[in-house]
């Protein structure tokens, strides 16, 4: 062997020769990277980093929980009286409100008043009907939006536009840029955390994801009982080796970053299994409810006879304690074995009575909880549809879906308790005034949390993508 072959090498990489580099031209090069790393985490939130990053401007809510009411609940029976449809109880439409647009299935039955009565709740004295006696009586707390509007009338391009603020798939939730904007205040949680009562809602998981933001941002689905992420609970007799495994992921992993560099893909992995660990000693201790008071428990109707009542109690409860821990937005989805979720087509009065049961306690405890451990002010609720129903019958007992005008209401944060915006037509069918659409919540939701909707953006095919797209105000009327 010549003296000198032991000198020859592979080609060096840039980055080997960086590192390797006389006179420190290896550190400069370390010193620009890093710097590069600060200004990205401390300026545009286009990074894996979940860490907390600045808002724009001071905010009125650290937190969002999305009610989400699946199936689209009638705003004519809920927070939008229309006593006129009593009067013409039975008449055909065409003689009554006049042109009808088409219905989902075609099948337009006579004007069907509400067979529930409207009270007035509250110093505001909000008209709410029976069908939430317990959310009535936390009518100074709420906004009703009684003038929503959505371009879809079919459930599952509306679920993609209510979440998204598009109508097709692969758009990032609204969950999803909120933690891409704003990080987390939890180390051991995800930022993004969906409670799923049994239902997940028609578009599936694209509700839900990240699309072309960066995976780390995307939900992460909680299902209902103790253990609702699976594996959770690690084996004591294998800690040990799952520790000495997620050691080898870690040198390995680093080891491939020192080659490649910055590697979004790669950066999320690492970050989600470091996450997951960490989740193993914090999930069981956030769904032990036996800590709670008994009195507490009862609240959210975990002993109530109804079981769906128990299962979206215990999601509500467990919402609260996400908030207390830090996490930026929490969805709940509805319970099933209450029929077609909020969407009768027909049995209208047997549908909407169990999907209320369902949530009418549980939802105003949540809401008075919060209230209590002074938590509301800086969480943001919104109890929300896809969009309502029509004022007449599908059939003889049922609606139909109504995208024209329809309700939700919003609470907590930054929103004006105790008042009422935006109004439909004598029938409840089409809003007339102050119309607010989603790219307009969405709009209102980030603004509350401190995010300028227009800036909040993602270089992505091209152009500067956001969550409202080129539309979207926010609904000023309804802030305090």
């Amino acid at each position: 062997m010549f003296p000198c072959q032991r000198y020859i090498a592979q080609p060096l990489t840039r980055r080997e020769m960086l590192s390797q580099a006389a006179h420190g031209f290896g550190a400069v090069a370390l010193s620009s990277m890093l710097g590069h790393q600060l200004a990205s985490a401390s300026t545009a939130p286009a990074t894996n980093s979940l860490m907390p990053k600045d808002t724009h401007f001071p905010a009125k809510a650290k937190h969002i929980i999305f009610l989400y009411m699946d199936g689209g609940p009638s705003q004519v029976d809920s927070f939008d009286p229309k006593p006129v449809l009593d009067k013409y109880d039975g008449r055909a439409p065409h003689e009554v409100i006049g042109k009808v647009e088409p219905t989902q299935f075609a099948n337009i039955g006579k004007i069907l008043k509400s067979p529930w009565k409207f009270k007035q709740y509250g110093e505001c004295g909000m008209p709410v009907s029976d069908l939430f006696p317990h959310i009535a009586s936390c009518a100074d707390d709420l906004a009703v939006v009684r003038s929503m509007i959505s371009p879809f009338s079919e459930h599952t391009f509306a679920n993609y536009f209510l979440h998204t603020g598009h109508g097709q798939q692969g758009r990032p939730s609204h969950g999803a840029w909120v933690s891409y904007g704003l990080g987390s205040e939890c180390d051991d949680l995800p930022a993004f955390v969906i409670l799923n009562g049994g239902l997940i809602p028609p578009g599936g998981m694209d509700c839900f994801g990240s699309g072309f933001l960066p995976a780390a941002f995307q939900g992460s689905v909680f299902t209902s009982g103790e253990a609702p992420v699976a594996n959770i609970r690690p084996n004591e007799k294998t800690r040990d080796l799952q520790d000495a495994k997620l050691a080898l992921m870690r040198r390995l992993d680093k080891q491939r970053l020192d080659q490649l560099g910055h590697v979004d893909a790669l950066e999320s992995a690492i970050a989600n299994y470091e996450l997951a660990a960490r989740m193993q000693t914090a999930v069981p201790a956030l769904m032990d409810l036996g800590r709670e008071t008994k009195e507490t428990q009862e609240a959210y109707g975990l002993f109530d006879e109804f079981p769906n009542t128990r299962t979206y109690g215990r999601s509500c409860l467990v919402a609260r304690r996400l908030i207390e821990r830090g996490v930026r937005f929490i969805e709940l989805t509805c319970p099933a074995g209450n029929g077609d979720r909020w969407d009768q087509h027909s049995s209208l009065v047997d549908g909407h009575t169990k999907n209320a049961r369902s949530v009418d306690k549980p939802v105003a405890a949540l809401v008075k909880d919060l209230k209590q451990r002074g938590l509301l002010d800086q969480t943001l609720i919104v109890w929300c549809g896809e969009f309502g129903r029509t004022p007449f019958a599908q059939g003889s007992d049922g609606r139909d879906h109504n995208p024209f005008g329809f309700s939700i209401w919003l609470a907590g944060g930054g929103i004006k308790g105790g008042v009422i915006h935006g109004a439909t037509d004598d029938f409840g069918y089409r809003a007339i005034e102050n119309k607010v659409e989603v790219h307009d919540l969405h709009a209102t939701m980030l603004h509350l949390l401190g995010v300028d909707h227009t800036r909040q953006t993602f270089r992505f095919g091209g152009r500067d993508m956001r969550l409202t797209d080129v539309h979207g105000h926010v609904v000023h009327e309804i802030l305090t």
